[in-house]
């Protein structure tokens, strides 16, 4: 033990990230539209090897909730064969950004484009699931989700195995939100695993007729891409998507890595290797076919309570993994879609920030703007187009905002030439503004535009300024100086 001071806590650390990580994997799994067992697949390759790489010392990677939307859209448009391609080419776009030292940069993406990312996947993911919860099947897009809600309503109420289907998601919500105020029995099981169990006891014992998940064996769920698979790389359609594995992958794991730091007083993370971490692991998963991979804050969270002190903890929890995956498969059979739906249900519910929202309103609306905008065009287009539009009205924002130019004017009471001296950033946004100034200064004065006290000019203003100054000349007869 004294050579490895921490092995107890790390050791008691893993059992409790294994027991979280089991239904969220396999939730996850049934979510995107895979065979379970793939869910266990990304979450042992990210215990075993990116867990064993440098990066981030205690945050796990695993399959997550905030990809399982762009999962199921990619399997349902090229097909479960084609999903190993997506995920190969994303994880060695990751390492080849993490070898070029990228990963920092992944911290100057806004952050209301992340949460409104964030958001707008827990609201897909909910309108998707709430059909789950019914043991019915989801139209497909967001907005066709959202829209035949109602018509799901009335084709539950009039069917028993829904109504029971439902009962039994709704129970699984309701112990999630409950068990962790009942903190003893919290600190001995996880919430999502007591959950599961739970449901999964009560349609065991009642004998309900509803949907469990579906079993194959974990060898026979493993489907490496084929060669025909990875030519499709070259599609633009696939390009789109590996790129938006690529970027809502790195983000989401360098973000949460930015939020398990702040949870312990250990080593801080290494961007530029967490991302070539993360990109090892999904190179293995795509070659494996199994899903994505990110780091996951509800493990990494788990994990830091739980007492890890080092990368161990990750590590054995990923051995917990494979094992259970390959000594009880079948015990996979006897969970209830519905139960898993439900925890799903209430991990895109934890993915909206709702109690953000507000205080960010008061304070940067401009940025409440944004997190809005962006998950309603996830939800109303798809993913990628989604982030895409977030990404360019965060930088027209931030452009409206850096543009602050201003004239200020002095008129002389005795006779002379007006004084005027523009201050800030002059860009072709704020030049009809500055154009109304100039042309409210009085006809019959002579005017000295200086123009040192502008930090930036943009060639659009430069040029408007200059033409402003040549018709004042010409139609008022007066004079006009510039002085830069």
């Amino acid at each position: 033990m004294k050579r490895f001071p921490f092995l107890r806590a790390d050791f008691t650390a893993s059992l409790v990230v294994f027991l979280v990580a089991v239904p969220l994997c396999v939730g996850v799994a049934v979510a995107s539209g895979v065979p379970a067992e793939l869910g266990l697949v990304t979450g042992i390759v990210g215990g075993l090897v990116t867990g064993l790489l440098p990066g981030s010392s205690l945050q796990v990677s695993g399959p997550a909730a905030g990809l399982t939307v762009l999962v199921f859209e990619a399997v349902k448009a090229y097909g479960l064969g084609a999903l190993g391609a997506l995920v190969l080419a994303a994880g060695l776009l990751q390492l080849a950004m993490g070898a070029l030292k990228l990963g920092r940069w992944f911290r100057a993406i806004s952050v209301a484009v992340v949460q409104g990312m964030l958001a707008g996947i827990g609201l897909v993911l909910i309108a998707g699931q709430l059909y789950a919860l019914a043991d019915a099947k989801a139209p497909g897009s967001g907005l066709a989700n959202i829209g035949s809600l109602p018509q799901l309503a009335w084709d539950t109420a009039r069917s028993g195995p829904a109504l029971a289907a439902l009962a039994v998601g709704a129970g699984t919500v309701a112990v999630l939100v409950l068990w962790p105020r009942w903190r003893r029995a919290a600190r001995v099981l996880p919430a999502p695993l007591a959950a599961v169990a739970l449901a999964t006891t009560a349609v065991w014992a009642l004998d309900l007729p509803i949907a469990r998940v579906q079993v194959s064996g974990l060898l026979d769920a493993i489907q490496p891409p084929g060669f025909a698979d990875i030519g499709r790389l070259t599609e633009l359609g696939v390009l789109g998507t590996v790129l938006a594995f690529t970027l809502i992958a790195s983000a989401e794991s360098l973000f949460s890595a930015a939020a398990v730091d702040r949870l312990h007083d250990g080593p801080r993370t290494d961007y530029d290797k967490e991302l070539m971490a993360q990109g090892a692991g999904n190179t293995l998963c795509g070659v494996l076919g199994a899903l994505p991979m990110t780091a996951v804050i509800v493990r990494s969270a788990a994990n830091v309570q739980a007492g890890a002190r080092t990368k161990a903890s990750r590590v054995l929890h990923g051995v917990w993994l494979l094992l259970f995956a390959a000594a009880f498969p079948a015990a996979l059979g006897v969970v209830p879609v519905a139960a898993l739906a439900g925890v799903l249900v209430h991990a895109g519910w934890k993915l909206i920030p709702l109690r953000e929202l507000r205080p960010l309103w008061r304070a940067h609306r401009g940025e409440a703007v944004v997190l809005c905008v962006t998950a309603l065009a996830i939800v109303t287009v798809n993913m990628f187009e989604g982030v895409l539009i977030g990404l360019l009205l965060a930088v027209a924002k931030t452009a409206w905002e850096t543009s602050q130019a201003h004239l200020e004017v002095h008129v002389p009471s005795v006779p002379g030439p007006v004084r005027v001296r523009a201050v800030g950033n002059a860009t072709f946004l704020r030049l009809p503004k500055l154009l109304d100034q100039l042309e409210a200064l009085p006809a019959d004065r002579d005017v000295e535009l200086d123009l040192s006290g502008l930090r930036h000019v943009d060639h659009a203003c430069e040029a408007a300024l200059a033409n402003w100054a040549e018709q004042h000349r010409r139609n008022r007869s007066r004079a006009v100086e510039l002085v830069s």
